[in-house]
């Protein structure tokens, strides 16, 4: 049942929990057809946004639709939306294939579904057994089986990795990239930076419940400047010739070599070559997305601490999304007991 586009819109969301304020004023839009990455640092608001998607937490301000609803409006949500929060609570002496199945019956789909899902998720061997034996790996695909059994639009994930080994995580990549390349969308928040930098098209990055970009990948690695790593014979006076040519931002590494941010490595072999200093070694690194992170998250509450280009290339864009009908009168149940028909994975 893939009612309306797919899309995720979060506009304004705000949620103080008490004196604490846990995300402030944080807008976003997931596309059908992309992953995008929720990164942030542990207590940056990221699991708080995920509740308030789905309906388990009432937001203090804003809004979060998906297919231009509230959760609590989509009717039967576990044919639209599939989510993971948690992948602990199971049935310890109940069957994968069993516990598939009660969910199944709760969102009315066929019991045959339950062995399709397990199937996707790589559990076909371990229908029989029980869940209390499954290691954390095996926990997290079954609650993502257990996302899948509506065939939904939308998968909502909150750390899908944790517990993986190195061929779960290349096959989850694999397996969400052709999720969303079907035309559907996979919100996924993660703190394993490589693994997204390899899985995700767009990223939301959180540092204290704000976002401190939102955009491309792409758009946000070109922003960063490469450097050239360099390891001459004499440090000291290739960084004097390096000056002399006005290039200034130079670091040192450990073992005498230098980075040098803002030119080629033509220019500083050619640099280099005029001074007479010797060069054993050289090299171009790019910024990668860990790099990144820990410059826009590392104690930022805000974007004042930014240079005035980071400022513009990181400033939070503004929707223009009016609410939608009935938002103001309905509010999300103040009860959530796990209910299978919620399409979430495990529990919460």
């Amino acid at each position: 049942m893939h009612d309306g586009s797919g899309r995720v819109v979060v506009q304004g969301l705000t949620k103080t929990f008490g004196q604490v304020l846990a995300v402030q004023n944080l807008s976003f839009t997931v596309e059908p057809g992309t992953v995008t990455g929720f990164l942030g640092p542990n207590g940056a608001g990221k699991t708080t946004t995920l509740r308030m998607l789905l309906g388990l937490v009432t937001p203090t301000a804003g809004y979060a639709t998906i297919n231009g609803q509230p959760f609590h409006s989509l009717g039967n949500p576990g044919r639209v939306v599939g989510a993971v929060l948690e992948a602990q609570s199971f049935h310890p002496k109940r069957s994968a294939r069993n516990h598939l199945r009660v969910y199944a019956a709760a969102i009315g789909v066929p019991d045959q579904r339950a062995d399709e899902v397990l199937r996707l998720v790589g559990l076909a061997d371990a229908a029989e057994r029980g869940a209390g034996g499954f290691s954390m790996g095996m926990r997290q695909r079954l609650a993502l089986a257990t996302a899948l059994l509506g065939d939904p639009q939308v998968l909502v994930l909150d750390e899908p990795a944790n517990g993986l080994d190195p061929e779960g995580i290349l096959w989850l990549r694999t397996f969400l990239q052709g999720f969303a390349r079907s035309g559907r969308t996979v919100l996924v928040s993660s703190h394993l930076l490589a693994e997204i930098e390899q899985t995700v098209e767009q990223v939301v990055i959180l540092s204290r419940g704000q976002a401190m970009y939102y955009g491309p990948l792409d758009r946000l690695r070109k922003s960063q400047q490469s450097r050239v790593v360099v390891r001459p014979a004499d440090p000291q006076k290739l960084i004097t010739a390096l000056q002399e040519a006005e290039l200034t931002a130079i670091e040192h590494l450990p073992e005498g070599r230098l980075a040098v941010t803002g030119a080629t490595p033509e220019q500083v072999g050619d640099i280099a070559l005029q001074a007479q200093v010797a060069i054993y070694g050289m090299l171009t690194e790019h910024a990668d997305l860990e790099r990144i992170f820990f410059q826009l998250t590392s104690g930022q509450f805000s974007g004042a601490n930014l240079d005035p280009y980071q400022q513009q290339q990181y400033q939070q864009p503004q929707y223009q999304q009016q609410p939608p009908p009935g938002w103001q009168q309905q509010q999300p149940p103040q009860q959530h007991p796990q209910q299978p028909g919620q399409g979430f994975g495990g529990g919460y």
